[in-house]
């Protein structure tokens, strides 16, 4: 677990938003770190490769003018979260205020051929990761009388997969459902909001290797709207959900799947 702090001349942002998963190319978590930062947040980018996470905060930083900072976590790892939260309570950033829970990992295995590592990667990365950061964050959040976490779920959670990922990716996101409600009824007391986002197909890497044109086009056909959501149509939700606006929902799913899954 490394830092890597961005002196910037621009005028201090008033808070904070960390985001996971933010650092691979054509991905939800690097366009919500940029949308962060264009509404003036300060933005901490996390991700398990630790040369991407500091090459997205350099660009946001040239970009944007707020001040980051980047840090190579394994969110699986509760030490490297606890260790980044306390770096970033150290730092001279604004309080933390925004939390995008966005790592996540595919799973496209068939369930008869699922091993118990795979099974427990997959639960480990797309469901304790979300818990490790929100118990590290949330006190600063507390601490600074304002939060918002978004965490990333996925329609797989709520029609059993039939996008891409199979089972084990399914039952993490469901989880990811499970914290977001139970957190929500405990934070809400507290001023803070917890709420979940559930795409359907989405443009960007989560599928890169896996799929093909045909299968592409396939699941272009059996979207009402006749097309996957972008990673920055995403962003922009999570960046609402971040909002003063926003204060008064928590516990909720807000899908974003273009008709492709109505309930």
């Amino acid at each position: 677990m490394s830092a890597d702090p961005r002196t910037q001349t621009a005028p201090a942002a008033q808070r904070t938003a960390v985001v996971t998963g933010g650092a691979a190319p054509r991905s939800i978590g690097r366009a919500t770190a940029h949308r962060y930062a264009r509404e003036g947040w300060a933005v901490v980018v996390v991700d398990r490769d630790e040369a991407g996470a500091r090459e997205v905060a350099e660009e946001i930083a040239a970009q944007h003018g707020v001040p980051t900072l980047s840090f190579g976590v394994d969110v699986t790892s509760s030490a490297d979260v606890d260790a980044a939260a306390a770096a970033v309570a150290a730092s001279d950033l604004p309080a933390v205020g925004a939390l995008a829970n966005i790592a996540g990992i595919p799973s496209p295995v068939p369930f008869l051929e699922v091993s118990d590592e795979l099974w427990d990667r997959i639960i480990a990365v797309n469901l304790t990761g979300s818990f490790y950061t929100s118990r590290a964050f949330v006190p600063q959040m507390l601490e600074g009388g304002y939060g918002r976490v978004v965490n990333m779920s996925s329609v797989s959670a709520q029609q059993g997969g039939g996008v891409f990922s199979k089972t084990p990716y399914s039952a993490a996101k469901a989880g990811v459902l499970g914290l977001t409600r139970s957190l929500a009824r405990e934070l809400a007391p507290h001023g803070i909001t917890v709420n979940a986002i559930s795409p359907g197909a989405a443009d960007t890497n989560i599928r890169a290797g896996g799929t093909s044109e045909e299968a592409e086009a396939a699941i272009n056909a059996s979207i009402p709207m006749g097309r996957q959501a972008s990673a920055e149509e995403i962003a922009a939700l999570v960046l609402w959900l971040s909002s003063e606006d926003a204060g008064y929902i928590t516990g909720t799913t807000q899908p974003i799947n273009g008709g492709a899954y109505i309930s």
